[in-house]
């Protein structure tokens, strides 16, 4: 009976410890070897395939994303990949939908999409985004809220909607706030026109 007991307020203990816990931003990454000093990465995040994933530093991956890297991902230097976000290299849900049970044993499986996916510096990803297989994001892109890419995205691209297509130039924005704060233009400058 006492063992019950015991077991039963070790049982509480750990419940309000899972309930007590909550995601954490843990501060550095490693990747072969080399410690990203700066790179941010959500505890929540799920990583699949790391040893095909290529993070550049300074970049920030939130909570609650799915990387899945087995085809390649490259994340560069300064980009913002928030939360609840997909990043695919592989789908198979149209061939599963095709071989129905019989798709565990197919090999070289119809309308099995593999593909890199690659993001350039400083582009901010927003909640809820699916980023499909064969995706290239250019350099300082914005990427808006549950869209779906697939596809090629040029370097300063607005994007929405799903599927999502360019909807704006990000430097319209850019040069304003350049104008209103010019000690920055050095800054952006370095990045933005190599």
């Amino acid at each position: 009976m006492l063992g019950k007991i015991t077991n039963y307020f070790k049982g509480k203990k750990k419940m309000k410890a899972l309930k007590n816990s909550s995601p954490e931003m843990i501060y550095g990454y490693i990747q072969g070897g080399q410690l990203l000093a700066d790179t941010r990465v959500g505890s929540s995040t799920s990583f699949v395939g790391k040893e095909n994933l290529k993070l550049a530093d300074n970049v920030f991956i939130g909570q609650y994303n799915f990387i899945e890297a087995s085809n390649g991902i490259t994340i560069e230097e300064g980009c913002q990949i928030t939360n609840y976000i997909s990043i695919l290299s592989h789908s198979s849900h149209v061939s599963i939908r095709l071989y129905g049970d019989a798709y565990r044993q197919a090999k070289d499986p119809i309308g099995y999409v593999k593909g890199e996916v690659s993001i350039g510096k400083y582009s901010f990803i927003g909640p809820h985004v699916t980023i499909m297989p064969g995706t290239a994001i250019g350099k300082g892109c914005l990427v808006s809220a549950y869209s779906m890419l697939k596809g090629d995205y040029p370097d300063f691209s607005i994007v929405a909607g799903n599927p999502a297509k360019v909807v704006g130039d990000i430097r319209e924005g850019d040069k304003k706030l350049l104008e209103e704060h010019p000690e920055l233009l050095k800054n952006y400058d370095k990045w933005a026109n190599e």
